[in-house]
């Protein structure tokens, strides 16, 4: 049989029995994954919010952008009164608040509306299609505004009564 005391042959009591660093081994271990754990997290979020994000925000914030677009046209198109050339109506339009995490503005321009936003990739116009009797579309919506159509007549030069549609905040 082997003698168990051979292992504490030429040692003191109380000394410490060779390769007794043997326990900072797991830790030295744990100490490197998790390293390697924090690394890959900085990493990963690195790439994630250094491109992919920013460019998901951008092509999100333009399919909202059309689809505010549309709601703006939209609603500026039934702001006006049907038939009518002396007719006064309000009409208030739903809009979000911000898009991108940002402001925005929505303008009528040459027969469109326009939406201006901080960031370019978040821009557009649609053209809007209004009865003859309407005169012009003028005004400017911005975000966070409570944003109303308002239709007035209007003596043209010669006399005769047209619509003038204005965007107006409340």
């Amino acid at each position: 049989m082997s003698d168990p005391s051979h292992r504490f042959a030429g040692r003191r009591p109380g000394e410490a029995p060779a390769g007794g660093d043997r326990a900072v081994v797991p830790m030295v271990g744990k100490a490197l994954e998790a390293a390697i754990v924090v690394l890959f997290i900085g990493v990963m979020t690195t790439a994630l919010y250094g491109g992919v994000v920013p460019d998901y925000r951008t092509a999100a914030a333009a399919e909202v952008d059309d689809r505010v677009l549309v709601a703006a046209a939209n609603g500026v198109e039934g702001g006006v009164p049907p038939g009518a050339h002396r007719a006064h109506a309000e009409t208030t339009v739903a809009l979000p608040t911000a898009i991108r995490d940002a402001n925005y503005r929505i303008l009528a321009d040459d027969g469109a509306v326009r939406l201006r936003h901080p960031h370019p990739a978040v821009e557009g116009s649609v053209p809007l299609s209004l009865p003859d009797r309407v005169d012009r579309v003028e005004g400017t919506w911005r975000s966070g505004a409570r944003t109303v159509v308002v239709a007035e007549p209007e003596e043209s030069g010669d006399g005769e009564a047209v619509l003038v549609v204005r965007l107006v905040n409340r």
